[in-house]
């Protein structure tokens, strides 16, 4: 499918502080849209960035019919570009829309689409190691009526900006709070997909969890209120006796493509991974016991992001005297390694432009 560019009369770059980035806050020149009508996608364009026009009866913006992914560009060290698993994003996209009933777009679209704007706006991909342009993917439902039901039209948007690291304090291990009265899905719910209602849904006990000095929730499951699922942001993961244990997808948690990646390293390394249910008493008990070596999350924005504290029903344990693991750092540079051109990829992950 051919896309249409129209390229921007001025770029905004000049004025930019790539020296200052705020994680989501600045847009670059252009941005990538494709109508969804009688049955196909259609009309895929990139144009300056800019406002677009919505009816206050949009269906979206009444009952939430959306979803979005998150992937980055990043500058090699040659000087080129390249994607992170573009193939992984399409994939999870797909299967977000399935269960809100948005029409999919196939591998081909997705990744040219992509890969097109990331070529066009070149020089908005940071030169800093650690900085990286931030690729949005979205579609949203666009009739225009009150009354739940699906509608038949649709916008594909792809919009990026350049960003820093996404925690500005860096590697240095985020403390954690279990989510209390609060949950976040169930089996069977949306929780799996990359959906807004999600994060709406999010917001207040992440700020309760600011509010008492914490970095994010450590979400329980909606049922017993006992095994852990994930971050408000990330996949989370336990090195436990020498085992990696994290979390089964079963429904209720995001199957990050970052948390797929440490699987598959862990694995190729020799470590034991173990998908299975693990309990908030258990993660207490072994903390306490010393079994407990590392914890961290996972995700597109952070990467990897170490755990140093965790706090349950007002007892407080701290991991690994509350620095950064030796697992956690092998991992992240790795895995950036491999982003940057600067390791070798032997599973195929990086996409050069």
């Amino acid at each position: 499918m051919d896309i249409e560019i129209v390229k921007a009369s001025q770029s905004r770059l000049g004025n930019i502080d790539f020296e200052n980035l705020e994680f989501g806050r600045t847009f670059s020149d252009h941005m990538f849209m494709s109508t969804y009508k009688n049955g196909k996608w259609a009309e895929p364009k990139i144009v300056p960035y800019g406002s677009i026009e919505v009816f206050p009866s949009m269906c979206t913006l009444h009952y939430g019919q959306a979803i979005f992914e998150g992937l980055k560009a990043f500058r090699r060290s040659d000087g080129g570009i390249s994607l992170f698993r573009p193939e992984g994003y399409q994939a999870r996209f797909n299967r977000s829309g399935f269960r809100l009933c948005i029409p999919p777009v196939d591998r081909e679209l997705f990744v040219n689409a992509v890969t097109r704007l990331c070529e066009v706006d070149s020089g908005w991909v940071p030169q800093k190691r650690g900085a990286s342009l931030y690729i949005r993917p979205f579609i949203f439902a666009t009739d225009n009526f009150l009354g739940v039901h699906i509608s038949d039209t649709y916008l594909f948007m792809i919009i990026t900006c350049p960003v820093a690291a996404y925690y500005k304090e860096g590697l240095n291990p985020v403390s954690l709070i279990t989510s209390g009265e609060y949950v976040r899905t169930v089996k069977g719910g949306t929780g799996e997909a990359k959906t807004l209602g999600n994060y709406a849904a999010s917001l207040l006990p992440a700020e309760e969890a600011h509010k008492k000095g914490f970095t994010q929730v450590l979400w329980l499951d909606a049922l017993e209120r006992k095994y852990i699922e994930e971050v408000g942001t990330m996949n989370i993961m336990f090195l436990v006796d020498g085992e990696l244990v994290t979390p089964p997808l079963e429904g209720s948690i995001l199957a990050g493509i970052t948390r797929d990646s440490v699987i598959q390293l862990a694995r190729h390394w020799g470590v034991k991974v173990n998908q299975r249910q693990i309990s908030i008493d258990e993660v207490m008990a072994k903390a306490k016991s010393g079994g407990l070596q590392e914890v961290f999350g996972t995700g597109t924005a952070a990467v990897i992001s170490p755990v140093g504290s965790i706090s349950h029903e007002g007892k407080l344990v701290t991991i690994n005297g509350g620095r950064i693991g030796a697992f956690s750092q092998k991992l992240y540079d790795e895995i950036t390694g491999i982003q940057y051109g600067e390791r070798p990829d032997p599973f195929g992950w990086r996409y050069d432009l």
